[in-house]
């Protein structure tokens, strides 16, 4: 059994935040039990310390020197860091009664533009104002890319991290230029950064062990066929927004063509929000048919055609100010009314949540202001911040779930009775049981949330702000009755 917070020099130890660490990497395997216990050590001072730098969080000498030894060690790898998360995510929707799961999937970029760099690889290059004529007229950022999966309810609640995979490039060429010397199509997949699509989904599906029902959602980059394969070997379910030309009926047809041809089905109407927060509502036509999908030319002879739904949903009018919505998805779900493409199309949109998840690791968890000086120690700092951001995203979500899980779900009694005494409840509330939402809203208004008739619902920046000042506080209280004592 892993106990974390177990240093006979470390600060009194909040037993909450012990017992969810004990019962998030209880499952984590390390070569010597003393990685394991250093990793849950180190886990709970980074979430106590959110978004505090390794020697902030570490509080002394002793414990950041051993903190930069684990993330230096060899016989420390990214998948024993995340084993157990993994293990706790199974669990979590094993107990859930929810029939669908969605697994959402992206990839994000960490930068880390410093002096010294020479240790890490290349993830992207940018122009640098010079003229094309110029022998360099780019300039190369270095860092860690992560391709993650992370489950969630079709309510939106996040159950954890399915997969993960953490890689950086010795050198970056760009797509483009490689698409002028060879055709992508005849790559085998084994050999593309695109494999990690299909690594994750195999993953995640094997973990959830109920691959009927999860529902694997990727952006345009998922839009391989290899993908629409290995979907179908395992029995499981996919949505992807397509940008690829795929060809359907004898194979001499395109997709588009089909479906500019055919009726709408109706209109749904929906609610966004623009990058500059401003809230707007949308008219989608909807548009749906299954038709026989042909791999590319290509991949004909080691992947057979398939019979997939094409769902449309376009924006009726060319809005202002803002890009006119235009989604072209495929998924082997089935659909044969407009409400059940609706409902893809609900369950499409849920995929901005692992953007959300990403922007807690950065803003939040702060894992791009990392001083670690190697590719190796800075992937195995994102696996452990993926834990942490993932614990605020949960709690973010869970308040806005309004759901009914017990508040000591999340909180001790100490940390209950703290947020009681320095966030009155409002008059309605003392004579209703005590509500999870209620003490989470408490504890974002420790973070600087407004809580206003007219505020949204807290984001994840209040709630890591509250979050962290909460555990100051508790600590405060434990060392003020330590001193009481002696």
């Amino acid at each position: 059994q892993v106990k974390p917070i177990a240093d006979d020099n470390s600060l009194p130890s909040n037993d909450g935040l012990n017992k969810w660490v004990e019962s998030e990497i209880g499952a984590s395997h390390f070569a010597d039990e003393r990685l394991a216990k250093r990793f849950g050590t180190l886990l709970g001072m980074l979430t106590r310390r959110v978004g505090d730098s390794l020697p902030a969080a570490c509080e002394d000498w002793a414990n950041t020197k051993a903190a930069y030894r684990f993330f230096s060690n060899d016989r420390v790898t990214e998948q024993e860091i995340l084993a157990g998360h993994f293990v706790s995510t199974a669990r979590r929707v094993l107990s859930s009664a929810e029939e669908t799961f969605l697994v959402l999937h992206d990839t994000s970029e960490f930068s880390y533009n410093r002096g010294n760099t020479s240790n890490l690889g290349f993830i992207s290059k940018l122009p640098n104002g010079k003229p094309r004529s110029h022998p360099d007229p780019h300039r190369r950022l270095r860092g860690i890319l992560l391709h993650s999966s992370l489950v969630i309810t079709t309510c939106g609640l996040p159950l954890g991290i399915a997969a993960v995979k953490l890689w950086t490039r010795k050198e970056f060429k760009g797509c483009n230029a490689l698409k002028r010397k060879v055709n992508p199509t005849r790559i085998p997949i084994e050999e593309k950064e695109s494999f990690r699509w299909l690594e994750n989904i195999r993953q995640s599906t094997r973990l959830l062990a109920r691959p009927e029902q999860c529902v694997h959602i990727g952006d345009r980059e998922s839009d391989i066929f290899e993908l629409f394969s290995v979907a179908k070997d395992l029995g499981t379910k996919f949505i992807v927004r397509t940008c690829a030309k795929r060809m359907t009926k004898d194979g001499g047809t395109s997709v588009a063509e089909v479906m500019t041809e055919s009726l709408a089905q109706g209109v749904h109407q929906i609610r966004g929000r623009t990058k500059e927060g401003e809230n707007y509502q949308a008219a989608l036509e909807i548009k749906f048919a299954k038709l026989l999908i042909h791999p590319p030319v290509a991949k004909a002879k080691r992947y057979p055609a398939q019979e997939l739904t094409v769902i449309h949903a376009t924006e009726t009018s060319v809005p202002e100010g803002r890009d006119r919505i235009f989604w072209k998805l495929l998924t082997n779900l089935p659909v044969k009314s407009l409400s059940e493409a609706i409902e893809k199309i609900e369950w499409y949109a849920m995929r901005w949540k692992i953007e959300m998840f990403h922007k807690v690791l950065k803003s939040g968890c702060r894992a791009e202001e990392s001083k670690l000086r190697t590719s190796e120690g800075l992937a195995k700092l994102i696996a452990t911040l993926c834990i942490v951001g993932w614990r605020i995203f949960w709690m973010t979500m869970l308040q806005r779930e309004n759901t009914d899980e017990e508040p000591t779900a999340v909180f001790t009694e100490n940390e209950l009775n703290i947020l009681d005494k320095l966030v009155k409840p409002k008059r309605r509330e003392t004579s209703q049981p005590r509500k999870l939402s209620n003490y989470i809203r408490k504890m974002a208004k420790l973070g600087g949330y407004l809580a206003r008739a007219s505020d949204p619902p807290p984001g994840n920046l209040v709630i890591w702000r509250g979050f962290s000042r909460l555990n100051d506080i508790h600590l405060g209280m434990l060392l003020a009755k330590g001193n009481v004592g002696n």
